[in-house]
């Protein structure tokens, strides 16, 4: 347990320390050399202010842009270079949807990655847009601020300097540091072909190896979790050692946490940024909560075979790692958009698979810049709730919220669970989507249900058991996540450019609702908790197989 204290000290220690200076890059009026180069060799100009439609825009053209790019160079690998196993081109539905997933910060892999993609691939397709896309979620967050920190204004700032900004100033030197620090620890980074060696039973063996540490530095720090190999962070040669897995966990939540201080300080309260993160703590540590018992008791399949049930369940978990960090990172993975796994989901208890379905459609860390804003959605329907209660007009940060902003909010809450249960409706009654089930049941149903919710959701991670590269599932999952990340973004511009237009709120009174206080905080977790948890969908689902086998 002291990994998981230490765990959340950290975390809320580094907080202020790179909030701050992701502050002082958005807004620093000083145009730096190095990016510089890049606004003159793109022609971009930085100084042009971009009204909410235009900020808009510009990110879905550039998103369509970078998926156009994604889906030919997986199509055309096979006669592109580096590309020592001679991979062939990736399949039609795979490639549509891995391009989809990489540009929406998703991630999810329909593809085992060692065997599917060349090193060409990897390093200058999906490891160049694990940058972009999250350095895109970065930019719409602060794009979204600026709306509460203006009157009678237009503009929201310029998306591609702020692009420009997340990469060259943010991303780029974090992942460095993290890669140097994985790459210390044996985390492989090369060009070499796979080498061959010979088993204890004398069998040939194939060795896969490439450039990992750098792609997995980014897929960490990006929130994006797409392992170089497709068992992902559970893989030695991804994820090595304990200290290489908290060094990676602790990455995972770094920037989604710390936005929530840079947040404050854009809004001159960094009492209310302090309070969004207060939520999102007190929802993961629930989560840990749950998680950490579930799994250092024998689950009842466990128990059916004669195991001691004081034995831990470590099905599917590497020894190396143990119980508890198995159980922070599935629980921290599946609060933020990060996919990546260091363990096998399928193989948790159902009441620690029921966090992670919860988790991922909280959402409450979500993707880098995503989490912060879809927060702020909560919190503008609990200011309704609560200046309904004290009837006041709802206010949040000095301006009046109006239907418009409560429409805006509750769509980009929505829009994922339409999809996710949509699409776990149709897959349960089509002959498509239960073939590429490998289990029955409860169980089967949660396999669907987890895959969509993790889509829709922009999660990326895997709860396995299912065939998710054919057709049905690669072309749906992918209008999930184009939904599920590109509505919530648009929503979150077009309530900023409104926010920015409109006057300050009177004065604070006697009756005003504070948003910045630990009543507020309990107020916005209820929120969160009741407007998103898929209660009758969980009860199908993990909730049922936990009680398969208790009830006669």
């Amino acid at each position: 347990m002291g990994t998981v204290v230490l765990y959340f000290a950290l975390l809320v220690a580094l907080t202020p320390l790179l909030g701050s200076w992701m502050y002082r890059v958005y807004t620093n009026e000083r145009i730096g050399r190095i990016e510089g180069a890049v606004y003159r060799l793109c022609a971009i100009r930085p100084t042009v202010e971009q009204n909410w439609q235009r900020y808009a825009s510009s990110v879905l053209w550039f998103s369509g842009f970078c998926f156009v790019v994604l889906y030919l160079v997986m199509r055309l690998q096979g006669v592109l270079p580096l590309n020592p196993r001679a991979l062939p081109g990736v399949e039609p539905g795979v490639a549509f949807n891995t391009a989809v997933s990489f540009i929406t910060n998703t991630n999810w892999q329909a593809y085992g990655g060692e065997t599917t993609m060349s090193y060409l691939t990897d390093t200058v397709a999906l490891t160049s847009q694990s940058f972009i896309s999250a350095a895109v979620g970065m930019a719409v967050l602060v794009a979204f601020t600026r709306g509460f920190t203006q009157s009678d204004a237009t503009r929201l700032g310029n998306f591609w300097k702020d692009l420009v900004r997340g990469v060259v100033y943010i991303l780029l030197p974090l992942s460095t540091i993290l890669a140097v620090l994985l790459i210390s620890q044996g985390v492989v980074q090369t060009f070499g072909v796979p080498v061959e060696a010979q088993t204890g039973q004398g069998q040939v063996q194939t060795i896969s190896r490439g450039p990992a540490a750098s792609q997995v530095a980014i897929k960490q720090l990006g929130t994006n979790g797409a392992g170089f190999f497709n068992a992902s962070s559970a893989h030695p040669f991804e994820n090595p050692n304990p200290f290489s897995n908290f060094l990676q966990a602790l990455a995972i939540l770094l920037i989604p946490a710390s936005l929530t201080y840079t947040f404050g300080l854009m809004v001159s309260s960094k009492r209310h940024g302090w309070a969004i993160l207060a939520a999102m703590l007190l929802i993961l540590a629930g989560g840990v909560a749950a998680t950490v018992p579930s799994e250092r008791g024998a689950t009842a399949a466990m128990l059916a075979a004669g195991i001691d049930a004081s034995a831990p369940n470590m099905e599917g978990k590497e020894a190396r790692f143990g119980v508890d960090s198995s159980s922070l990172w599935a629980t921290a993975s599946t609060a933020s958009s990060y996919g990546g796994v260091n363990s096998s989901h399928a193989s948790f208890a159902p009441a620690s698979g029921a966090v992670q379905i919860a988790n991922m459609n909280m959402g409450v860390f979500g993707a880098v810049g995503g989490g912060v804003y879809s927060m702020v959605f909560y919190v503008i329907i609990a200011v309704l709730l609560g200046g309904l209660m004290v009837g006041r007009l709802p206010e949040y940060l000095g301006k009046r919220i109006g239907d418009r902003e409560i429409k805006l909010a509750m769509i980009g809450i929505v829009v994922s669970f339409v999809f996710t249960l949509g699409l776990t409706g149709i897959a349960v009654v089509t002959s498509p989507g239960l073939e590429a089930r490998l289990n029955f049941g409860a169980h089967g149903f949660t396999e669907i249900l987890y895959a969509f919710t993790s889509q829709a959701n922009n999660n990326g991670s895997s709860f396995a058991g299912l065939d998710a590269s054919g057709a049905f599932y690669t072309v749906l999952g992918g209008i999930a996540m184009l939904f599920g990340r590109y509505v919530p973004m648009v929503a979150a511009l077009a309530m900023a450019g409104g926010l920015a237009k409109s006057k300050e709120a009177p004065a604070e009174t006697i009756g005003t609702l504070r948003t910045d206080t630990p009543l507020f905080v309990g107020l916005l977790v209820g929120v969160v908790l009741v407007l998103s948890v898929p209660f009758p969908a969980l009860s199908l689902g993990p909730l049922l197989v936990g009680l398969e086998g208790v009830i006669p």
